[in-house]
């Protein structure tokens, strides 16, 4: 295959591509790591992120392991649970790339994973970390904290589900890495999903709230609802409405964008998101701005994509 053309796929992050080329020999073989590299962060394979492989820089190694998971749960290196705000940056790159390849199906999927996650952007600035399950107790255990705990009587708004999920995470850092794993699969959203009650839907608050002080309370509060409003939006609905991967279809530009102007429009009510400044140019106009209002701090999208393309390039000219 010409240089010109895998150029070309190396500048549309066609990761994947790259890395068969190169196994079915017609591309060089010394693009395939970083190209395999490429595709783990574009498919957002959080797993294996951060994993060295000789052609790959260590500067952008360092940089995906900023937003890998552990998994086991006494890993240095903490990762997504250390910050989302490096995940989130990824984010909006993965988004920004589908849309310029028309990959809806990509950018749909992206902005549902991003609504899964949002709530641990209003609460890491709380709690010093994303959600850790290996730190989370030592906010959550304390004095009249009913977090992970079954009420004895209506005064907390879990669910039994949500009870059972909290509750585990309190001790699963204790668990084998299988455990772990498995806790970090099946019941970590659900663990965000009662952060996000305790933030500002609890009409009987415990010290899991009480114990931050009102200026911080109350921030994470607005942006938790803030987060609350883009899950529940037109926007994200679009993943239901349309199951991507099960051969229903997948939504027009024109469909996106106009599901998220109507999710746009509730946004706008929040004084959080009005306030924000608006920050750059973006396919799916002011989404970084909403990103960066629940996280109380700027997030841009990253470059790990654009630079592992650079670097694609670079090595096909030894």
């Amino acid at each position: 295959m010409s240089l010109a053309v895998l150029e070309e796929l190396a500048r549309r992050c066609a990761f994947g591509d790259l890395a068969a080329l190169a196994r079915a020999g017609h591309a060089p073989r010394t693009i395939e790591g970083t190209a395999e590299f490429g595709h783990q962060l574009l498919q957002l394979d959080a797993e294996d992120f951060g994993v060295a492989h000789p052609s790959v820089p260590r500067a952008l190694v360092d940089r995906a392991r900023a937003v890998r998971v552990p998994q086991e749960p006494g890993e240095r290196h903490r990762g997504a649970l250390g910050s989302m705000r490096a995940g989130f940056r990824l984010l909006l790159e993965v988004i920004a790339v589908h849309w310029a390849r028309r990959e809806l199906g990509g950018v749909v999927a992206a902005a549902h994973i991003a609504a899964e996650y949002l709530t641990v952007l209003a609460w890491e600035p709380v709690l010093g970390h994303a959600a850790d399950p290996a730190r989370l107790p030592d906010h959550m255990k304390v004095a009249h904290s009913r977090f992970g705990v079954v009420a004895e009587n209506a005064s907390c708004a879990h669910t039994r589900g949500l009870v059972s999920a909290c509750e585990r995470s309190l001790r699963v850092a204790g668990d084998p890495p299988e455990g772990w794993r498995n806790y970090l699969d099946r019941q970590h959203t659900t663990v965000i999903k009662a952060l996000s009650v305790c933030a500002f839907e609890c009409k009987s608050p415990c010290a899991v709230t009480l114990q931050v002080p009102e200026a911080p309370r109350g921030l994470l509060s607005a942006r938790s609802r803030l987060a609350r409003e883009y899950s529940d939006g037109a926007f994200v609905r679009l993943r239901h409405a349309a199951p991507v991967g099960h051969g229903f279809g997948v939504p027009s530009e024109e469909e996106v964008l106009d599901a998220w102007s109507r999710s746009l429009r509730s946004l706008n009510k929040h004084a959080l998101f009005r306030d924000q400044p608006e920050g750059p140019d973006f396919p799916i106009p002011h989404l970084p701005r909403l990103f960066s209002a629940v996280a109380g701090v700027p997030l841009t999208p990253d470059t790990l994509l654009a630079d592992t393309s650079t670097h694609l390039i670079h090595l096909l000219h030894p």
